[in-house]
């Protein structure tokens, strides 16, 4: 069988004959639709039961240009890979009643590592592995709308913090660098108050910069309002925040990222799905020791990682985590601090999985009480 390209289709612009083909092959057969994504043009490739490329094409990244393809086609397993794009099209191909299947590069060598990196081949690829065994694409799920929407609040909020304190510390730097110093203080507190004791010339430079800093100041403090509002939403906050180390950011983001508990057969398996899981490498008798993977979401898994700083440190409250943790430091080495925050880390994640699941009453010395009721 030929491969059938109209130039149509290769300028982006379906035609109702080209429109009809597809719809009246569709209802058919079952066709597999590679959908490579980019920001303003899609590539797309259509292959058939038999594995034949029957016909590719551009359309433009928007609603209105996949409704063009996909709108009166029959149910057809659509494959994309994660990126920008992916949630949006997701659902609305999915509304559209298609099978969708957003493919993981990084688990794809023949994606992610291709020297002949094209839009047109990775969409042919990702089509003819779709219909082979989607399994291949580590295939990954995506947030509701809801959660996209309530977890870009979170995120928007941590973009604010990042600017502001580069801006705080760039004051700093710039002041220091003349000999004088601005006082020591929470990030919330700065402001041009602080350029009370400062030369006037040194004064009047930093007073636009520290005027931004307030008025990132004020935008985090809306930010933050949304986020009580949030906590309200979701009363499974409450669960997690028995934790100490766990407070209403890191509960949210820990919760919107996962969105269903119920995705997980055990709770275990939610360490490796943050990255906080070590790598392997195993073959035959080697066995090398491996960092973490670092798949899945970076924000979570910093969140967690400086709530188990905040669960190892001097005068933080005892518990079971906490003792495992010290345990872990005392294996000495130089990364052996590291190792353990890791480690905590992951154990959290797990721990949280599981309140969030069972409902429970947390109890920070359950194993030390396990021991003396055994012992009783």
């Amino acid at each position: 069988m030929k491969k059938h390209t109209t130039v149509e289709a290769r300028k982006g612009i379906l035609s109702k004959t080209t429109r009809g083909q597809i719809h009246r092959r569709a209802a058919g057969e079952r066709l597999t639709v590679g959908l490579d994504l980019g920001d303003r043009h899609s590539r797309y490739c259509i292959v058939d039961e038999q594995g034949e490329v029957w016909i590719e094409g551009t359309l433009p990244t928007t609603k209105t240009g996949l409704n063009r393809l996909f709108k009166r086609m029959p149910r057809s397993r659509v494959v994309l890979e994660v990126g920008t794009h992916s949630p949006w099209v997701n659902r609305h191909l999915a509304e559209l009643a298609h099978e969708v299947i957003v493919a993981n590069p990084r688990k794809v060598a023949l994606i992610s590592r291709s020297r002949q990196k094209d839009d047109r081949l990775d969409a042919e690829k990702l089509a003819r592995l779709g219909r082979i065994d989607p399994q291949l694409l580590a295939p990954i799920r995506h947030r509701s709308a809801q959660a996209q929407g309530d977890l870009m609040v979170i995120r928007a909020r941590e973009a604010l913090v990042e600017g502001r304190t580069k801006l705080i510390n760039a004051a700093r730097g710039l002041v220091k660098s003349l000999g004088e110093r601005l006082p020591s203080c929470d990030s919330e507190a700065v402001g041009l108050e602080l350029t009370e004791k400062l030369s006037a010339p040194v004064r009047q430079t930093l007073e636009p910069l520290l005027r931004s800093v307030e008025s990132l100041s004020a935008e985090i403090a809306a930010y933050d309002e949304q986020i009580q509002q949030l906590e309200e939403r979701y009363p499974e906050v409450e669960l997690l925040k028995q934790v100490y180390g766990v407070g209403r950011l890191i509960a949210l983001t820990f919760l919107l990222t996962i969105e269903d508990p119920s995705r997980f057969r055990r709770s275990r398996e939610v360490g490796a799905y943050l990255g906080l899981q070590p790598r392997r490498r195993e073959s035959g008798a080697s066995q090398p020791q491996l960092g973490i993977s670092k798949e899945g979401d970076r924000d979570v898994r910093r969140l967690l990682v400086q709530a188990a700083h905040c669960i190892l440190r001097q005068r933080a409250p005892d518990s079971d985590l906490r003792r495992w943790g010290l345990k872990r430091m005392q294996r000495g080495g130089k990364s052996a601090k590291r190792k353990a925050v890791v480690a905590v880390a992951r154990k959290l994640a797990v721990l949280l999985h599981r309140l969030w699941v069972s409902g429970e009453v947390y109890e920070p010395l359950y194993n030390r009480q396990a021991v003396r009721a055994a012992a009783a």
